[in-house]
């Protein structure tokens, strides 16, 4: 069973031993290793059972790091950085050799974003190479948002979590890339569409839904519990699964002939930042409890509430 623990000197031991580490950020835990070194990031898709053909995430301490790992920086990722970085966006860029393939999946283009985490911050301080993160998970599984959610799901599968509290955010990064030079949304995520073009102008969004990703996070079943999850009006759904056991994860209702204990209403205060926060360990939650069908519903289709909808799609969609 891995160990629970703030300690950053371990972590930091750790890594530059080979090893993989579990680390919080704002959006979720993830589990790092060092992304320069293709035995390590192979741990790293072992531990999760991923795919190696869903690419990762590289975690950087700044701009000028970041700098030494890929081909280019437009004038719109700096913007977007200053603006934006420390915090849940990121971008992906032509990368140099100096990133491996594998850590790419393949691809020319490496995703990289500076998480806002205190101490995540200070131990990547203390590495002289970036970290491949993706979520601290088995693949396709609700990501976690707490040490001892990592360690319920990974058990031995990594030696260490550095304990950085409950995710601020609770959902993952935006991910955002240039097409022929337009910005291009590939993951619906902590920071908000509007809040992008209100600096850099439109962006496309491409949510790319299929086997085979242009960056990660975008295949089309993903963060799902074990227990199936429909979306839509929720009176109707329980009417039609009134045979079984039903959960019911909404915005801010509770409805009659459910049992209490298995309703999560997400945000009593029509806060879709909270209900994003609260998105996964509700799922979790219900995945826990003995029912048989988790029912949900579309959430306000702005802000926070689009990577919301995504998500619920993608867990429905096994």
């Amino acid at each position: 069973m891995a160990s629970i623990g703030k300690d950053i000197l371990k972590a930091s031991k750790l890594l530059k031993s080979g090893n993989i580490v579990a680390i919080p950020t704002e959006t979720v835990y993830g589990l790092a290793g060092n992304a320069l070194r293709d035995d390590i990031v192979v741990k790293i898709f072992k531990a999760k059972n991923r795919p190696a053909f869903d690419p990762l995430i590289c975690h950087i301490s700044s701009l000028e790091k970041m700098a030494q790992y890929v081909l280019d920086i437009p004038s719109e990722v700096e913007t977007l950085a200053s603006a934006f970085w420390p915090g849940p966006l990121t971008v992906l860029l032509p990368k140099k050799p100096l990133i491996p393939s594998l850590t790419t999946s393949g691809l020319d283009e490496v995703a990289f974003r500076i998480p806002n985490h205190q101490l995540t911050l200070e131990l990547l301080s203390t590495l002289d190479f970036p970290l491949a993160a993706p979520s601290a998970n088995p693949f396709g599984y609700i990501s976690p948002t707490t040490a001892k959610h990592v360690q319920d799901q990974l058990r031995d599968q990594v030696p260490y979590i550095l304990d950085g509290g409950d995710c601020e955010v609770g959902i993952e990064s935006t991910i955002i890339g240039f097409v022929n030079g337009q910005p291009t949304v590939y993951r619906l995520g902590g920071k908000r569409i509007e809040e992008i073009e209100a600096l850099i102008g439109p962006v496309k969004v491409h949510l790319n839904q299929s086997s085979n990703p242009t960056a990660p996070g975008m295949l089309k079943s993903h963060y799902a519990p074990k227990k199936p999850v429909l979306i839509g009006n929720i009176p109707e759904l329980i009417k039609e699964h009134s045979d079984q056991h039903i959960g019911v994860i909404s915005y801010i209702d509770h409805f009659p002939g459910v049992d209490p204990a298995r309703q999560m209403a997400l945000s009593q205060n029509r806060d879709l930042n909270e209900a994003a926060r609260n998105l996964f360990s509700a799922l979790r939650k219900l995945d826990d409890l003995p029912v048989d069908i988790i029912l949900t519903e579309h959430f306000p289709d702005e802000g926070l509430g689009k990577a919301i909808n995504d998500r619920l799609t993608r867990a429905s969609a096994h």
